[in-house]
């Protein structure tokens, strides 16, 4: 009963077209933001902070830009984990040889060439689909690889390729303390989560999802595949490009081009399809799922008794059989199971 609609009547098209139309959504969402900013940072411990909230924080960010591009236009990637050493990178490159620029600036320019390095290696996409674009995309994950690694410009000169950031600060504020850093990756998500909830719900959104469906149809009707294609590619890149730069420089802070190899990849492909594809909630929980799964599990295997080795064989062992069971019992991902319960939750406790 507490989560019926009764009474609640849209009088205007603004109200109707609300990302959060009923109301008891809204306090949920303000309610948990509220929480998640000015409680979680003074109850947890350093150890939660450093080892599951701030990689979760940015691994949704990273989910989130992935999902736009695979799950609301269809279009298969293999080179995230690319797009994230881009955006670090870049950032690194922009921070240290512009002398005074802000991390703010640098972060979101990482971002943005981010976005060019998606956008070119996107452009196979307007001829191959399926299988073979994500062969394509494989390509500049084992592209950005060597580059990072072989040229040493983009390093400042660094033999190993290792670069390492220190000193972060937002308008005078350090960055330093696990809670500075938690809060800065939280403002980042809840801005870029409500830029791309509303860009799915705009036209450009529908046009990816018609892309998505039915690209011959998308095309009859006058969307352009070109342009919907690349914009997808573009704003997934950006906002992955981001993520790795939060990545390297708030989570990581010293890092190297195998901090984001073809494992972050898949990790991330993982999180979109096990979250939901098509669904911003979905690249939460899926990336809830990956990071925070592991770590329960490594910490129940050594309670119980095992050996170390052989609890961390373990932890893989019950990991994918999660996963494959998740998959075969709700293939949509649990952002379904989600949209299931409050189905349930809008009629309960009656039975039609």
């Amino acid at each position: 009963m507490l989560y019926r609609e009764n009474g609640q009547f849209k009088t205007s098209y603004r109200a109707d077209q609300q990302i959060f139309p009923i109301l008891q959504d809204r306090l949920a969402i303000g309610l948990l933001l509220a929480f998640a900013a000015f409680v979680v940072p003074f109850v947890a411990p350093e150890y939660l902070f450093r080892a599951i909230l701030i990689p979760f924080l940015i691994m949704s960010l990273a989910a989130l830009g992935l999902n736009i591009l695979v799950g609301y236009c269809g279009q298969i990637s293999l080179g995230t984990g690319a797009f994230m050493a881009v955006g670090a990178y870049a950032a690194y490159n922009f921070s240290v040889r512009i002398e005074g620029m802000p991390l703010i600036a640098s972060l979101l320019l990482g971002g943005v060439c981010a976005t060019g390095v998606g956008v070119l290696f996107g452009i196979p996409s307007l001829r191959i689909k399926g299988l073979y674009l994500a062969v394509a995309t494989l390509a500049a994950q084992f592209f950005v690889d060597w580059a990072f690694l072989r040229i040493k410009w983009f390093t400042n000169d660094s033999s190993s390729g290792s670069v390492s950031v220190a000193g972060l600060n937002v308008l005078g504020l350090p960055i330093e303390t696990p809670v500075q850093k938690y809060l800065l990756c939280l403002a980042f998500l809840v801005v870029f989560g409500v830029l791309a909830k509303n860009l799915v719900r705009s036209n450009i959104g529908r046009e990816w999802m018609a892309m998505r469906d039915m690209d011959v149809a998308a095309a009859v009707i006058g969307i352009r595949p070109v342009y919907a294609k690349l914009t997808a590619f573009a704003v997934s890149s950006f906002i992955v490009g981001v993520a790795g730069a939060l990545w390297g420089f708030v989570h990581l802070g010293s890092w190297e081009p195998a901090a984001f190899n073809l494992n972050r990849s898949f990790d991330l492909l993982f999180m979109v399809i096990i979250g939901g594809l098509g669904s911003i909630m979905g690249s939460f929980f899926g990336a809830a799922f990956i990071i925070i799964l592991p770590i329960v599990l490594d910490n129940l295997t050594v309670a119980l008794g095992f050996d170390t080795a052989l609890a961390s064989h373990l932890t893989f062992m019950v990991f994918g059989a999660l996963i494959v069971f998740f998959l075969i019992v709700e293939p949509h991902g649990l952002a379904r199971l989600w949209s299931i319960g409050k189905e349930k939750l809008r009629l309960w406790p009656f039975p039609h």
